[in-house]
Parts: C-alpha cells; structure tokens; sequence
C-alpha cells in the first residue's frame, strides 16, 4: 500500500511539472518589433523556451535604447542584424541541465552578439569580425520581457553576474560604455591629450566621461542640439553649435596650443561631422569613427590632405566580452557616473514613446526601457 501510495504520488508530481512546463510555454510576455520605417510596435509573443541544455532564460530589468536601435527604425542600417535591444539587464528565470554558474534570482548583464574567440579574426583580436559574433544574438531581442541566452552566449562569456553594487539601471550602460572603451583602447590617447567629440547623444558623453576618467587635457563637445550642449556642459567641457559658432578650428586649435585635438571621437553618422573632424584634429591625430554611417554614406576629401598631414581614421564597431568586463568594472567601481546620463524610463508598454523620444531627443538623454511586472 505505501509503494502504491508513493508511486502516484510520483506520478502526481511528474503530471504537475508536465503542466506547469506546458503552461510557462504558453504563457504570452511583451517584446518590440520594428514594423516599417519609422515605426514599432509591442506585440504578445510566447515566453521563449529553453532550447538546449545549456541556455537560460532571463526577465529583463532594464535596457537601454541605442542609436542603432534608432538607425534600425529611422534610417538606412548597415548592419544584419534588426533586432531591437542590445544594452539588457536581468533577472535569470531558469537555466538548462547543464548551466552550473548561474541560476534562478540571479541578476545579469547580457551580451547580444557573441565571438568565437578561436577564429583567424579573433586571434588578431578582431572580435566583432568574427562570423559568430552577428549569427549570435538573444531571442526574441533585448526588448522583450523575457528572452533566451543561448547556449553559445553563455558558454563564452555572454552572461555575466551583477556585483551588488551595481543596479540594473548601470548595467544596462555596461554594452554601450564597452563600445566605446573599444574603440578609446584603439585610438592610442596618452593622458594630457586633448579630445574633441562631435555628438554629444549618449554615447558621447560616455566618451567624455572616459575622456575625464583617462586623464585629457582639454575636451571639446560639438552638436547642433542646444539641450544636449547643456547638458554636456554639466561636465565641466566647452560645448559648440556649429550652427552658431563658426569656424570652430579658429576656436579649437588656439586652446590646443594651435596643434588641434589629439583624438577626435565622431559620435555621430553625420557625414559632415566625419568631415569636420579633419580639420579639428592635429597631424598625426587619430580620428575615431564611431557613430553608426547611414547605408550608403559618402564623402568627397582632399586624400593628399590626409597623407600628408597622417591622420588616421579609425572605425569601431560594437565590443567584446573582453571590453564587457572593463566596462563593468569602471561602473562597479564608480569610476564613472553612468547614471547621471539617464533621463527617462518608459514600461516596455509604452516602448513606442521610448523610442520617439529618443529619436526627438528635445530633453531627453539616455532612455531606459524597463519590465518590472
């Protein structure tokens, strides 16, 4: 009689977990998508399931919005890649039979794309051109209530635990700061340099916030939004409209002891602004291309300039897990203040809002989007 007495009690169990499994995949959560240019939607789709043994399920906390997010909706990107939401942060949910680091509750940066690190491009220390980097990504996408790690990601380093002093509002910068600590890490800047940053969106002023943390001399911030030159002003850095101040190389060059900046960080897709920085930057300075180019950009320049005066463009595009951990590091240890970049938080409800109100930046800085319920 006990044996029976235990043998459906097992069998009670098992049906138990069998419906709550089907169940939680059946269960309908909020993700965005991109629907034509211009616009987004938030839809109900299914909780993702985990695939294989090794992937985890994580809630999002907090995820920022990115000016390729941007560039996905209202311009022309480049890349392959039309997923919404690369800067997450989260909660794991469940992980596979064979995930032994993490677990349920704990809290976690993502990293969306993820490299092999053993190809030809990784051993060159290539990271972001390795094939694997853009096939790797979370599903359905970074805005999304809940979303798959898979297995790659979280085999290689794409996953990775919070300090508890760090919230998940700071964790959802720790991608884009890792962007830019990238590209600083290519641009052979020497404290006491000068540095110019024409964009002054977020992401340029995370360049000056590292510019201030790496020990430059003079920083120089340029955009043609007045509430973003203020707001860069904060930070104690000359700010210019190149809409009302002209000539900005006869302004620039005389504080640099008439040379121009050392490094110039174009955090921008403008192509007029990739133009500009020639002038602004000194022979034998490095000009970093950092913004997202719109598909199809151009420019006509003088070449002979460029050779004679050897100057170097530089592109970086988006970091790796190596970066990733620099990144949270610096914020862990509050090297930086990530948080005074923050301006709005929307519910992923209202994600549409979000997303025109970054693009419209009229007061806004970095914008958050978050999932709590």
């Amino acid at each position: 009689m006990v044996f029976i007495f235990y043998y459906i009690k097992v069998l009670s169990t098992a049906y138990h977990c069998l419906y709550q499994a089907q169940t939680e995949g059946e269960k309908e959560m909020k993700a965005v998508f991109v629907k034509g240019h211009s616009a987004v939607s938030v839809d109900d789709v299914k909780v993702p399931e985990l695939a294989s043994a090794g992937d985890v399920l994580v809630k999002m906390r907090a995820c920022g919005l990115c000016g390729s997010d941007l560039e996905k909706v209202y311009g022309e990107y480049g890349m392959t890649s039309g997923r919404l939401g690369h800067e997450p942060a989260g909660e794991v949910m469940a992980v596979g039979k064979s995930v032994k680091d993490f677990a349920p509750g704990d809290r976690v940066f993502i990293h969306h794309h993820v490299a092999c690190y053993s190809c030809h491009y990784c051993k060159h220390g290539d990271h972001t051109m390795c094939p694997s980097y853009q096939t790797s990504n979370i599903t359905p996408c970074g805005l999304a209530e809940q979303f798959l790690v898979p297995e790659w990601n979280v085999s290689r380093g794409g996953l990775i635990k919070l300090p508890d002093s760090v919230s998940y509002d700071e964790a959802s910068l720790v991608e884009p700061l890792a962007c830019c600590i990238r590209a600083w890490n290519k641009c052979n800047f020497q404290k006491g340099d000068d540095v110019a940053v024409i964009g002054a969106g977020p992401a340029g002023l995370m360049h000056v916030l590292l510019a201030q943390a790496y020990g430059a001399r003079k920083i120089f911030v340029i955009d043609i939004n007045d509430f973003r030159l203020k707001f860069a002003e904060k930070y104690g850095v000359q700010a210019f409209n190149p809409m009302t101040d002209q000539d900005l190389a006869a302004k620039i060059r005389p504080a640099t002891e008439g040379r121009g900046v050392d490094v110039c960080i174009v955090a921008t897709g403008s192509m007029k602004a990739l133009l500009q920085s020639f002038e602004l930057t000194r022979k034998g300075g490095n000009i970093m291309l950092f913004g997202v180019p719109p598909k199809g950009s151009q420019i006509s320049y003088d070449m002979s300039k460029l050779y004679s005066n050897e100057q170097s463009i530089i592109p970086s595009y988006a970091a790796s897990e190596i970066e990733t951990n620099e990144a949270l590091k610096i914020i862990a240890e509050k090297q930086v203040d990530m948080t005074s970049l923050i301006t709005h938080r929307f519910d992923i409800a209202k994600a549409a809002d979000a997303v025109k109100c970054a693009h419209e930046a009229k007061d806004a800085m970095k914008v958050i989007v978050t999932a709590n319920s």
